[in-house]
Order: C-alpha cells, then sequence, then structure tokens
C-alpha cells in the first residue's frame, strides 16, 4: 500500500475518533458543571484545558463561560480539533482515499458530514446540546459500522483501526485527566459525595456507566472507576483494551508484510505496562503525571507508526 493511502486511512478514521471525543468531553463538561453550578467555569476550564486549547481559545474569548466553550469545541472552524474540523478533515482524508473504501462507509462518512455541519450551521441553544451531542455520535459510529460490516480484513481495515484505537487511547486518557483540573483547587477530599458524583460522571461520558456496574454493583470508588478505564480489557475505551487492539492490528501488518517495526515493539512494551499495571500504584504515584506520561507514549507511539510505514510519503 502506498504511504499516502495509509495515511488517509489512518488519519480519516483519528480525525472521526477525534469527532466523537469531543463531543463526549462536551458531555463531561456539561454533566459536571452540573453538579457545582455556583463554580461552572471551573468546569468548562478543566475541560478547554484537557483538549490542550487553553491558550488557543484565551486567544478569542475572556472567560470561561459554556456558551463560547461549547462552540469553540464544536463549531470553531479555527479550531483544529473542533468537532466540524475533525469531521472536514476526516471526510476530505476519505475522498483521498475513496478507492480503498467499500460505497458503505464512504456514504456513512459523506452522511455523517452533512447531518453534523448542517447541525452546526448555527450556535447549539443549551436546552439542545445533550440531542445534538447524541446525534454527533451516533452519525459517527454509523461510520465505524460501515467499516465494520463491509470491509475486508487486509491493510487497509487494520490501518483505519490502529488510527481509530491510537486516537480512543489518547481521548480516554483525556477525558480522565478532567478529574484532575476539576479537582485541583477543591479541598472536597477523595470519596467524598461529590468526588463521587464527577466520577460517575466520567464512567458516563464514556459509556461506559452500566458496563461498569454490571461488573461492580453499587462500588463506587475512584479505584475502581479508574481501574476499569485504564487497564479492564474487557471496556472498549479503555487503554488496555485499545492497546490490545493496537497490538493485534500491527500484528496484521507484520503477518501481511512480512516486516516487523520498532513500532511493533513500542506497542507491545506499553500493552505488557498495562497489563502489569496495579491501579493501587497509579494513585500513589499521581493519576495526573501517570495520564501525562501515557499520553506522551502514545503520541510517540503515533509518530512511530508513521515513519515505519511512512504513511504521507
Amino acid at each position: 500500500m502506498l504511504g499516502k493511502t495509509a495515511g488517509g486511512l489512518f488519519w480519516m478514521f483519528r480525525y472521526l475518533e477525534r469527532c466523537e471525543y469531543v463531543a463526549r468531553l462536551v458531555e463531561a463538561g456539561l454533566r459536571l458543571s452540573l453538579t457545582r453550578p455556583h463554580a461552572a467555569s471551573d468546569e468548562w476550564a478543566s475541560v478547554i484545558e484537557t483538549a490542550s486549547a487553553r491558550e488557543a481559545y484565551l486567544a478569542r474569548n475572556e472567560a470561561f463561560g459554556q456558551a463560547d466553550v461549547v462552540d469553540f469545541l464544536l463549531r470553531d472552524a479555527d479550531n483544529g480539533s473542533s468537532v466540524l474540523s475533525c469531521l472536514t478533515t476526516s471526510r476530505t482524508n476519505a475522498r483521498l482515499v475513496r478507492t480503498a473504501l467499500t460505497r458503505e462507509v464512504w456514504e456513512a462518512t459523506n452522511e455523517c458530514w452533512m447531518t453534523v455541519t448542517g447541525l452546526l450551521k448555527h450556535r447549539i441553544a443549551e436546552r439542545e446540546l445533550p440531542g445534538a451531542l447524541n446525534t454527533i455520535r451516533r452519525q459517527v459510529q454509523l461510520v465505524k459500522g460501515a467499516l465494520h460490516g463491509t470491509m475486508l480484513r487486509n491493510d487497509i481495515y487494520n490501518f483505519a483501526r490502529i488510527g481509530t484505537f491510537v486516537e480512543r487511547a489518547d481521548n480516554t486518557a483525556r477525558i480522565l485527566d478532567v478529574k484532575y483540573y476539576v479537582l485541583l483547587p477543591s479541598t472536597l477530599p477523595v470519596g467524598s459525595a461529590y468526588d463521587n458524583v464527577q466520577w460517575e460522571n466520567i464512567l458516563r461520558s464514556v459509556s461506559a456507566h452500566r458496563s461498569f456496574r454490571h461488573i461492580h454493583g453499587n462500588e463506587t470508588s475512584a479505584a475502581a472507576i479508574a481501574n476499569f478505564l485504564i487497564l479492564d480489557g474487557r471496556m472498549p475505551r479503555s487503554l488496555a483494551f485499545c492497546y490490545g487492539k493496537i497490538n493485534e492490528n500491527l500484528g496484521s501488518l507484520e503477518t501481511e508484510y512480512g516486516e516487523r517495526h520498532p513500532c511493533h515493539q513500542q506497542a507491545s512494551d506499553t500493552l505488557a505496562k498495562l497489563r502489569g499495571q496495579d491501579i493501587n500504584a497509579v494513585f500513589e504515584r499521581g493519576l495526573h503525571e501517570y495520564i501525562g506520561e501515557f499520553i506522551q507514549q502514545n503520541n510517540a507511539l503515533g509518530f512511530r507508526i508513521e515513519a515505519d510505514y511512512r504513511i504521507n510519503e
């Protein structure tokens, strides 16, 4: 496969996953702000901080009001990670690799872009925000469903899936890190009612609340929830699950091409660390520090994959 084709697939699905993540991040901010309405601006500031967009946001806005944050993350064409920008970039990449995609995947991508751009033509009113976020997630998931249901399991599929899970691992880590930025100025203790509500909102933002309850019952502890989202290989958005899939798809490329690259070992090493990790040790070290290091390692893997497979050359 040409590097440009591989790159188009890799980044098409990275941006598609990022689009869904931003919608989930906004939902997390909305839920968290409702738990502490007197300090809602702090919650929205944490969302911007988690999205690594503080400098870009403050260049356009003076305060962290809900309406401005939501508009910046959903509609701002100058924000390269807004939902609108991500979908446009994903569709552009899809057009570049059109012949590598099934008709169903292309049509789902095009429909996703048309529906969401129409939805975001104007600012989203507060009462319409939950429905708009649901529509964004649903449209993105239709593209992923088309990929699963119609694509041949070959190198095309593998590059699409690697892009998905490299991005998803980054996204889950960042949503977890919302906790750090929200609680940083707080004197409320870990394990307080407010703390537990926040952790439950994080679960809901990654569609993991029901599955967590299925396994853990009524237990609501920071350690149990963090363990579920970081180390539980059964949870589709956990870091361990993402790296299991990255290794699986990289392994398929190794078999198909008959070549093993440094990215294979790098992904394998990260998965081994996740599988050998204890959540109590993570909290003793510091969740924010652990997440920050993971994000750096995950970004490094993305660059390594691009270099090893000469993506975009």
